[in-house]
């Protein structure tokens, strides 16, 4: 028996084409477009070199609570083992964290730097540090090393120079560096890149300067990040990457409710509409 194409199946029929636009168009429209997810795509393809003048570098200065790793070694290195077995707080032979380990009392070592911003070695006393570069306390160190040792080489680096990343990158945490000249790119690197769903265009930079906070926003998919005076990272900023708007509806427990019931509407009228015969 055929069934001829009534008004209230021809409505129906409409209202089953518009829903299955509308989720079309809502699943199109959702798709995170290759803009946002590429880094400075303001570099044309067709470039093939290209030079973009960078943010000039500042040495970082010491600062009380630091923890700095001093080393002096000679031709005898027994006579220098005292100096050389640094802790902190007191008493820990602990090693220093690496660029892939978080911070944590236990795994840092070196000298801290007290409120006064002096450093005490054995042996050589009082050290002012504060407000000095590591080049500099390494000078000041091997003058007085060499009133006790022949010719003493003197290593002076940060302990605790650390950066922590969160939000939407692989391995959210605070990372001890490897050295003090670090750009936001190492940071982001080292916490394994950001996650599809972070906001390339939206990096946030968080910096205690003199008791103050400074809030400064980076986007990644412009070349002129290079050019920022914060491009260098100093010990103790805190990079926050932004989760998108996809990341946000993924969970958003009544986003998922919805798509639900439209799924189920959606196969009722799928249902219905096959029943039809034009």
């Amino acid at each position: 028996m055929r069934i001829s194409t009534t008004g209230h199946q021809k409505k129906a029929l409409s209202v089953y084409l518009y829903v299955v636009a509308l989720l079309m168009f809502a699943t199109i429209s959702s798709c995170t477009s290759t803009k946002n997810i590429t880094y400075f795509n303001d570099v044309a393809d067709s470039v093939k070199w290209r030079s973009i003048e960078q943010a000039g570098y500042t040495t970082p200065v010491i600062q009380p609570d630091d923890i700095l790793q001093v080393n002096i070694q000679t031709l005898d290195p027994s006579a220098t083992a005292m100096l050389n077995q640094q802790s902190w707080p007191t008493g820990s032979s602990a090693q220093p964290a690496l660029n892939n380990a978080s911070v944590s009392p236990t795994n840092v070592s070196g000298y801290l730097v007290d409120k006064n911003g002096y450093v005490i070695l054995p042996l050589l006393g009082k050290v002012a540090v504060a407000g000095k570069t590591t080049d500099q306390v390494r000078d000041e160190i091997s003058t007085k090393a060499a009133e006790f040792y022949k010719e003493p080489v003197v290593n002076v680096r940060f302990a605790n120079f650390k950066v922590t990343v969160l939000g939407e990158v692989a391995k959210p945490a605070t990372y001890v560096m490897p050295n003090e000249k670090i750009t936001l790119l190492d940071a982001i690197g080292m916490a394994g890149d950001l996650t599809i769903y972070g906001k390339r265009e939206n990096v946030l930079l968080i910096r205690d300067n003199n008791n103050k906070k400074e809030f400064v926003r980076f986007d990644l998919n412009k070349s002129n990040t290079f050019q920022s005076p914060y491009f260098y990272l100093r010990q103790g900023d805190v990079v926050y990457v932004e989760p998108s708007k996809a990341r946000v509806a993924a969970t958003d427990s009544r986003q998922v409710r919805r798509i639900t019931i439209l799924t189920s509407v959606l196969t009722l009228l799928v249902v219905i509409v096959s029943r039809v015969k034009l």
